[in-house]
């Protein structure tokens, strides 16, 4: 018996249970091909597909797929994009036919948790696309909301920064200071307690390590 996943398995399902009770479209799979195939049924039936941040959708390689069969994609981080085409793109990813992203955070009890520089991300989260798929490996669930902020002050915030060469203290000591850097990238936090009311909400959580 693989330990890692037997725990995994068993702390996304009942997450995913939370989930469901707040009021979300939740699922657990086992595997990224499993995520993979249900993201890309999303995809299929979209007119134009958005992009929040997200290390694991880069990992699932979605944008790829998507882009292969033809769907028309809005992502404010293609390269070569001047700032002002940056911004237009990021106000039009939140009248997408579908937003796809991440989370920083998962909680046992049905919560989700991100943090952003900008705030469009979480924007896009609350209201504004037609339908919204969150994906998040395993290694992002915690106990409850306290757990959630510590996860991203002892790990999402510090490693995204190394990996976008930032200049923050954190991306140096690997923790947290709440710094007053002009390249902060902890400035706008989130937490959904329950699905918003008005918006098509799904979260696929995998039975494995994936993203941030």
């Amino acid at each position: 018996m693989d330990l890692t996943q037997w725990s995994y398995e068993a702390l996304g399902k009942k997450a995913c249970e939370a989930l469901k009770k707040n009021g979300f479209d939740a699922r657990f799979v086992s595997s990224p091909a499993e995520a993979f195939s249900i993201i890309m049924g999303f995809v299929n039936k979209a007119g134009n597909v958005a992009f929040g941040g997200s290390q694991t959708l880069k990992e699932l390689g979605i944008r790829e797929a998507a882009s292969e069969i033809g769907v028309s994609i809005i992502d404010h981080s293609r390269p070569g994009l001047s700032p002002e085409e940056k911004l237009d793109a990021m106000r039009r990813e939140l009248t997408s036919d579908l937003f796809l992203t991440g989370a920083n955070a998962v909680t046992l009890d049905g919560r989700i948790m991100n943090v952003d520089m900008i705030g469009n991300r979480l924007a896009a989260m609350l209201f504004g696309p037609k339908k919204v798929v969150a994906v998040a490996g395993a290694n992002k669930i915690v106990r409850n909301e306290d757990e959630a902020l510590t996860r991203i002050e002892l790990v999402a915030g510090p490693m995204n920064s190394k990996r976008l060469g930032l200049n923050n203290p954190c991306a140096v000591t690997g923790i947290c200071s709440d710094c007053n850097s002009d390249t902060r990238i902890c400035r706008a936090y989130q937490v959904l307690r329950k699905r918003p009311s008005e918006t098509d909400f799904t979260l696929i959580i995998v039975g494995t390590v994936m993203g941030l």
